[in-house]
């Protein structure tokens, strides 16, 4: 045999490799993008590409079992007579029902009115489960308008006006018609077991104007109490930010393109907006251009997962995080098993069923979820109880605050809130360019210095 004749080890070349040729396959035999839950599957610089200048003798570390390091953490201080006051600056990210079942949605408010922090609707209205459960809930204002209630409008604690979401910017929801159960369907005013798309933005706007209207009108129906959030998905976002200040927002919230979803085309989620990372700097810019940092506050979401996470967003400029993947995950989101009648049951041949295995499912979209997480199917829905999952959602995020306060005693920081950019040095070029932190053991930040 010849040279010639000897098979290569690859399939194809460089920019062919079994994925993409998959892919092309996948097109070829369907006609049919990918739709897909979760968030990005690419490397991405992240928090990881930042560590922390912890104290020796230019700054004093504090004791950590006998100096105090406040969380406390107040969101909507601008224009709301009744601002948000948290015990810590980690919030829930908004996940419908409809993508969630009630088990689920009734267990993240439980977790987080123990924890002391809020949690948010999503897409489709409010479910008692979750009004009853929650001490502090966002109720979140979609393009869809699916579930949209006045009254339960002024039954929430803040109102959130969703543009965006990071892992599909500019792109609508979707909810799969074997999730649209009767009771979806009821609160969304849709036929059941038919597939739901919603608006990739609010019918009734054309322009930035028309969000100040409409948070005018929110405000008026709230009589002024509820603090008013605004969330894009971070792609434009120093002047996606600055818009939302003009427009009256007294909070504003950026999701970066490793923020999940439940269901949408894989092409937006791996190709479609930018990292946490760089969103983070350019919003605290776009605060800081209008000297507004400090009056409206910022949240960061998308791909936080750890102590450590919260702790840099809040150094870059943060004043609270929302987590959504991270959350899931805690309640058993992937496991190979789930916890039912006191004892654990091995879910491994449902995943199987679904052509995956645990720690790999990103099957949201098919409504079969094996551990009863992001399902309308009442069997599979019992796999999760509410009194199980607010337990491990509590330890997850009780877990996440006392990373968040060691990092910053080390730091020499009394409150968390006092965590800044010099705490901060990146590992990565790329980092130290996206975030404006200098390259560890350098002054230099590309793009900004020289060297």
């Amino acid at each position: 045999m010849s040279s010639h004749d000897k098979p290569i080890a690859r399939e194809a070349s460089y920019g062919y490799d079994r994925q993409t040729l998959d892919y092309i396959r996948h097109a070829a035999a369907h006609g049919l993008y990918e739709i897909r839950g979760m968030g990005a599957k690419r490397a991405l610089p992240n928090f990881d590409d930042l560590v922390f200048l912890g104290a020796s003798l230019s700054r004093y570390p504090l004791e950590g079992y006998r100096e105090k390091c406040s969380t406390k953490t107040v969101l909507g201080t601008r224009f709301a007579s009744k601002p948000i006051e948290l015990d810590i600056p980690i919030t829930i990210a908004g996940m419908s029902f409809g993508s969630l079942s009630a088990n689920v949605k009734e267990a993240l408010g439980r977790a987080a009115s123990e924890a002391g922090t809020s949690t948010t609707t999503g897409d489709g209205g409010m479910t008692e489960e979750e009004r009853q459960s929650s001490k502090t809930l966002v109720y979140q204002c979609l393009p869809s308008r699916y579930g949209f209630n006045p009254d339960d409008v002024r039954r929430a604690d803040a109102i959130e006006m969703v543009i965006g979401q990071g892992a599909k910017p500019g792109g609508g929801g979707m909810l799969l018609g074997q999730k649209v159960s009767a009771r979806v369907a009821q609160m969304r005013t849709l036929p059941p077991g038919i597939d739901q798309r919603s608006a990739c933005r609010h019918p009734d706007w054309t322009g930035p104007d028309d969000l100040a209207i409409k948070i005018q009108e929110l405000r008026e129906l709230t009589d002024w109490e509820k603090p008013i959030y605004v969330k894009v998905g971070a792609t434009r976002t120093f002047n996606d930010v600055k818009l939302a200040v003009h427009a009256g927002a007294d909070v504003v919230v950026v999701d970066g393109m490793q923020g999940g979803t439940a269901a949408t085309q894989t092409c937006f989620i791996e190709h479609v907006g930018i990292p946490t990372l760089a969103a983070v700097r350019q919003a605290v810019d776009a605060l800081e251009d209008l000297n507004m940092k400090g009056t409206v506050q910022l949240i960061v979401s998308g791909g936080i997962r750890s102590g450590p996470d919260v702790a840099k967003a809040l150094a870059m400029g943060a004043d609270a995080v929302s987590i959504g993947q991270g959350v899931l995950i805690a309640l058993g989101c992937n496991h190979d098993s789930y916890f039912r009648n006191g004892a654990h049951h091995d879910a491994t041949a449902d995943y199987a069923a679904l052509g995956t295995a645990p720690g790999y499912c990103h099957h949201c979209h098919t409504g079969k979820c094996p551990v009863g997480i992001t399902t309308q199917d009442d069997a599979l829905a019992q796999r999760l109880t509410p009194e199980v999952g607010a337990r491990h959602l509590k330890n997850y995020l009780k877990t996440l605050t006392m990373e968040l306060t060691t990092l910053a005693r080390a730091c020499g920081k009394q409150n968390v809130h006092h965590l800044e950019p010099e705490d901060l040095v990146a590992l990565t070029v790329e980092a130290a360019a996206m975030a404006r932190i200098p390259l560890a053991g350098t002054n230099w930040i590309p793009g900004a210095s020289a060297i």
